[in-house]
């Protein structure tokens, strides 16, 4: 049976004359972009820009909603209720699909960024309002997750779901990620990074920062595009793919339902 795999980078979050990322040199690789919506990056402009280059290269266009935190880049905890939660979500959705729908494209998945990420994965009111925002606004919307309270919740509410690896970071045992706090939390070695990734798409294990193997699904690999290394490292991972016999495509919301 033929493996195929999207691979999806967080893409848009350069704001006003601040750059982050070679966002034109990784859509030369992705097939998905997650677009950051203006509450940890973006700007009207940005957001205009990124979607407009996903569209005209054909790459599946993804909101990346966060906590409203400019400063911080979304990466901070905050003690939202989930009622802000949803509102938040529901708003930087809207309009990412403005955009998208100015350049003849949808909002094909959804993908929580940073601290609102982390917390969606083991807190099932957050979870509950990302997932009561995304079926009210758009129920074809693919949620984008780790194993966790958003996967269970979206599910359970009959939407597409799409499990994500993450090439460069660190796992515990348990399956989550090692805090970026923590010394490993972040693989650099290219090599490692590619030989882990095509392990985990292939044979769905990865080994656990403790040398423990544990099972993860990759329905979509995560490619980090916020380092100096970053497009080469994406293009050693598409390569490497390639190679094993894995296909690269977009995320098919019907395959996902199956």
């Amino acid at each position: 049976m033929t493996q195929h795999v999207d691979l999806v980078a967080d893409l848009g979050e350069s704001f006003g004359p601040w750059t982050m990322g070679d966002d034109d040199a990784l859509l030369e690789v992705l097939t998905s972009a997650n677009v950051a919506c203006g509450f940890h990056g973006g700007d009207p402009r940005v957001m205009d820009r990124t979607v407009a280059e996903c569209a005209r290269r054909g790459v599946s266009v993804g909101a990346h909603p966060s906590f409203p935190d400019l400063v911080g880049f979304g990466r901070r905890a905050m003690d939202l209720t989930p009622h802000e939660v949803r509102t938040d979500v529901v708003y930087q959705l809207g309009a990412l699909a403005a955009f998208a729908a100015y350049h003849g494209v949808r909002v094909a998945h959804l993908a929580p960024h940073g601290r609102l990420g982390n917390l969606v994965a083991v807190r099932r009111d957050y979870a509950e309002a990302v997932v009561d925002a995304v079926l009210h606004v758009d129920p074809e919307i693919i949620v984008l997750a780790q194993d966790g309270e958003l996967a269970d919740a979206a599910r359970a509410a009959g939407l597409p779901v799409a499990i994500v690896g993450i090439a460069d970071r660190a796992y515990q045992d348990d399956g989550t990620l090692v805090p970026r706090s923590e010394e490993g939390a972040v693989i650099h070695d290219v090599d490692e990074i590619a030989r882990r990734t095509v392990r985990m798409v292939r044979d769905g294990v990865i080994d656990s920062h403790n040398g423990r193997e544990i099972p993860v699904a990759a329905d979509t690999v995560l490619l980090h595009g916020d380092s100096p290394e970053a497009v080469a490292t994406s293009r050693r991972i598409r390569e490497e793919l390639t190679r094993a016999g894995v296909v690269i495509a977009p995320l098919d919301a019907q395959r996902l339902r199956r």
